[in-house]
């Protein structure tokens, strides 16, 4: 199966995904919401409508294009440890390691475990080829693999970079997202703000947790653009993180603004838990412009004018690789 044809699978995939897969795999996708309480019908969707955006002829050809990439002649066994936080968060692991020409190695994340082998059977049903390439596994110890991307928390990555210390490897940590806003955002643009900031109920590692503005900002302006998703916290978890967060720090006597589904807090700190978003007044942006530079490591986006759009963070194309790590480069190495 060479390069072209695999590109022709996920393009049929891509097609699936796009007039089939949520009509047919209705029952199941309401088993992967039973058992993940974060994963609701409309992020599901969305995720779904990301991919078909993607798996497109023309994109994973531009994508690929450049790497130049030859067939394998010795395929390496790739383990992937996928996370769960939000929908099919490993797939694009998954589509890297098999496009590239490599057998992939899967270990699921517990809460995320029905949606990647739904659309898994379906590429199979479409390129039959693929099935000799897919391995699903449960336990990683006592087996052996040429290379491993591994994604989880900060102490999970140490417990990584230890097991697979012989492997070639990606250990992916924690990460953040912010924005830095001037004051002179538009209406369109703080609107795209407020899905960067409550997609996923601000889960992933792509949404905004922190933003900085400019001193004498009037956060009424955020308040506003963001209330069309007031109905946040009528789910269940996030209401409860809401709830919980709000007593924990007025309890430490923080000084907290809220509206009533989200919690404001102007703290120097990246990693803002869920229902909160930092916020941090400027009066040099060129201090915030050092501050991204000398903390890139620890994070996944920066939204501002003149770095990823406003409204962009949760649609990534396929060559917009976490942690800024080349995925395909590293598969095309092994």
């Amino acid at each position: 199966m060479n390069l072209q044809a695999r590109i022709q699978a996920f393009t049929k995939l891509g097609e699936y995904l796009k007039n089939d897969f949520t009509s047919e795999k209705e029952e199941q996708i309401y088993s992967a919401k039973v058992k993940n309480a974060w994963f609701t019908e409309e992020s599901i969707k969305g995720t779904i409508n990301a991919w078909v955006e993607q798996l497109n002829d023309e994109m994973l050809t531009a994508w690929l294009n450049p790497y130049k990439l030859k067939e394998v002649e010795s395929p390496k066994r790739v383990l992937i440890i996928m996370a769960g936080n939000i929908p099919l968060v490993g797939f694009h692991d998954f589509l890297a390691v098999l496009i590239s020409g490599h057998k992939v190695v899967i270990k699921l994340s517990s809460n995320d475990n029905v949606l990647i082998p739904l659309i898994i059977e379906k590429l199979i049903e479409i390129a039959p080829e693929f099935s000799s390439r897919i391995e699903f596994i449960e336990d990683i110890k006592d087996k052996k693999f040429e290379a491993v991307i591994a994604t989880g928390s900060d102490s999970s990555s140490k417990y990584f970079e230890y097991y697979f210390k012989d492997a070639k490897r990606i250990i992916r940590k924690n990460r953040r997202s912010v924005a830095i806003l001037d004051g002179t955002e538009t209406k369109r643009e703080l609107e795209g703000l407020a899905n960067d900031v409550f997609a996923y109920f601000g889960l992933g590692c792509r949404n905004v947790s922190k933003v900085f503005l400019p001193k004498g900002y009037d956060l009424n302006k955020l308040f506003e653009a963001f209330y069309p998703y007031s109905n946040v916290v009528d789910h269940k978890k996030y209401g409860n993180n809401y709830d919980y967060n709000k007593a924990i720090f007025l309890m430490g006597s923080n000084k907290l603004i809220e509206n009533g589904f989200l919690l404001l807090k102007e703290e120097k700190s990246l990693l803002s838990p869920v229902a909160m978003l930092y916020y941090e007044f400027y009066s040099n942006v060129d201090l915030i412009e050092e501050f991204i530079e000398d903390n890139k490591d620890l994070l996944q986006c920066v939204v501002s004018h003149d770095k990823i759009p406003f409204g962009s963070t949760q649609k990534p194309n396929l060559w917009d690789y976490a942690d800024g790590v080349d995925t395909v480069e590293f598969l095309r190495d092994l």
